[in-house]
């Protein structure tokens, strides 16, 4: 353990050095539905076309299209229905001068037709009007083996989906970097992919500490809260992308709280703590992670010019030299303490190429009147529209304020205040 009484880091030196210290995870192989919310690795090329063959876009008949030129309802055009196409039909009728082959949405295109008339522009085999619904095919066959009725002439390939229209082979689907959401793992098993490269979410670990905390749910006794560090930080590492475990409140003890670490090493790629880092009689994280120092193991507590989030350590311990993150106790100094440096941490071992929040400039619609010179400072606001107005005040305990921000406005360390109208730099939360 290391703390440099005289010397201040700026938010920008402490994680340079933090991310400095980490590089991605290295890449595994995954199941698709394990792979969610990775990054890849590698380029996937597609495989076969997709669609791989021409396939109806609509239920209704596959035709010839000149046997549906001049259709109209008075004088429609009578085909004979040789039989049907499902989905997945792998034995095709030939369509001929004259025909049409009943067929169902996804099916393939049977041989010598050129088009798909939809069932609403037929009488469905009924020699009625025209049909709003297709028959079922557990029904009389009479559209499959008789007559139908065509009411309009078809385009060539209208209503048919072209083999290679999605994607053709042999082109990129994915490119190397990208994260994988939803629809991404739907084209991945579209093509055929079972499995894909990819570098694993960090598995994050998070515990608060404080003999004071509580477990929500649980009554309060005097001087007891409940701890919500642990819970917003859980959720926020999750939201970053991460595996995250919650282990909860440790007491302040500093044997309990180094062997609740120690044991920990074993699941994390992270471990996050909050509370404990300052100069008070209780702040045993310094105390229970010197005991863990070693060789491989130190880690260094600093003063930031920061507000709020004075108080941070970071190092590496244990065998893995796994990267610990020590943020201070108070809620909104904790979160804005992950936004800041944990977040950007848990990115770059994901390999993501986003790791730092997006940044823009906005109109500031309140003043901010009183900032500490020679501290970056980060308000709480509600973004829109290129407007951000400060929520809340700068307490590090507000948490409600904190609850109905969607943005962080940064008030640098040279500017003690902020004139109604003036731009700020404002950091997007999600």
């Amino acid at each position: 353990m290391s703390t440099v009484a005289d010397r201040v880091w700026s938010v920008s030196e402490h994680l340079d050095n933090i991310l400095g210290q980490l590089s991605p995870l290295e890449s595994i192989e995954l199941q698709l539905l394990d792979a969610q919310g990775c990054v890849l690795v590698e380029d996937v090329t597609v495989p076969v076309a997709l669609p791989p063959f021409d396939n109806s876009s609509m239920d209704g008949y596959a035709v010839r299209t000149a046997d549906t030129d001049g259709a109209t309802d008075a004088h429609p055009a009578v085909l004979t229905v040789i039989g049907d196409v499902a989905a997945g039909s792998d034995n095709l009728p030939t369509v001929g001068p004259g025909q049409a082959a009943r067929i169902m949405t996804g099916a393939p295109l049977p041989p010598g037709a050129e088009a798909v008339v939809p069932v609403e522009w037929t009488d469905a085999g009924t020699g009625g009007g025209p049909a709003t619904t297709m028959r079922s095919h557990s029904s009389d066959p009479a559209g499959a083996s008789g007559e139908v009725r065509i009411h309009r002439p078809v385009e060539p390939r209208q209503y048919v989906r072209a083999r290679g229209s999605d994607v053709a082979a042999g082109e990129l689907a994915l490119a190397a970097g990208t994260i994988l959401g939803p629809p991404q793992i739907g084209l991945l098993a579209a093509i055929g992919r079972g499995s894909v490269r990819v570098r694993p979410r960090p598995r994050v670990v998070v515990m608060s500490t404080g003999s004071e905390l509580v477990q929500p749910g649980e009554e309060l006794s005097p001087g007891r809260i409940h701890d919500s560090n642990s819970f917003a930080l859980t959720a926020a590492a999750r939201a970053a992308g991460a595996i995250a475990y919650r282990v909860g409140a440790v007491a302040d003890d500093v044997e309990t709280l180094r062997a609740t670490i120690e044991d920990q090493l074993i699941r994390a790629d992270i471990i996050v703590t909050s509370g404990g880092v300052s100069v008070g009689a209780y702040d045993v994280v310094k105390e229970a992670l010197a005991l863990i120092e070693d060789d491989e193991s130190r880690v260094d507590f600093r003063k930031l010019a920061m507000q709020p989030g004075k108080p941070q350590g970071f190092g590496r311990i244990g065998p893995d030299r796994i990267p610990l993150l020590a943020l201070p106790g108070n809620p909104v100094s904790a979160y804005v303490s992950f936004e800041l440096f944990v977040r950007p941490a848990i990115r770059t071992l994901m390999g993501a190429g986003a790791v730092h929040r997006e940044i823009v400039r906005a109109v500031c619609d309140t003043a901010i009147e009183s900032s500490p010179e020679g501290k970056r400072q980060f308000l709480r606001g509600k973004y829109a529209n290129g407007t951000v107005t400060p929520v809340g005040g700068s307490g590090s305990h507000l948490v409600k304020a904190l609850a109905h921000a969607n943005a962080l406005i940064v008030v640098p360390e040279e500017t003690t205040s902020v004139d109604k109208g003036a731009e700020v730099d404002v950091v997007l939360l999600d």
